[in-house]
């Protein structure tokens, strides 16, 4: 019997590592009623503010066909506006009401420190170690 592959290793690794960690996120949108999918949007325009739905699918990694959804979903709980862009027809901005605003602010410090307890283990230098591994096998995947 060959010995064991280490890549097919990491890669177990890594999906059970990553599902993890997306578990402390579910946990954490859950605990205010949201999942996933509408913390991350929330997240993102919270952090750049007014964004073009049709690329908010890109920048939170869900199918575009996903996102009207999700932001129906956030509109209906207040948390998120709809705008037309004034210069283009075509493009409608999702913002976040001043009630999600406030929630994002109450959450998300409570998600990062979350965060940061999964990452405690590791030295900075470890974490951009991290980052850079995981760059070349996202790229090299995205390849393939």
């Amino acid at each position: 019997m060959e010995p064991e592959n280490r890549n097919l290793k990491a890669v177990t690794v890594l999906v059970k590592a990553a599902d993890a960690v997306h578990g402390v996120i579910k946990k954490d949108a859950a605990e205010h009623g949201l999942n996933p999918t509408e913390f991350s949007v929330m997240e993102l325009l919270h952090h750049r503010g007014r964004h073009p739905i049709q690329l908010i699918g890109k920048n939170v990694l869900i199918a575009s066909s996903s996102i009207t959804y999700v932001i129906d979903k956030l509109t209906k709980k207040q948390y998120v506006v709809r705008t037309a862009c004034p210069d283009d027809r075509r493009v409608t901005y999702a913002e976040l009401t001043e009630e999600g605003t406030a929630l994002m602010n109450k959450i998300f410090p409570e998600h990062e420190l979350s965060v940061n307890e999964v990452f405690s283990e590791l030295e900075e230098e470890e974490v951009e170690t991290l980052i850079e591994s995981l760059k070349k096998i996202g790229y090299k995947a995205q390849q393939r």
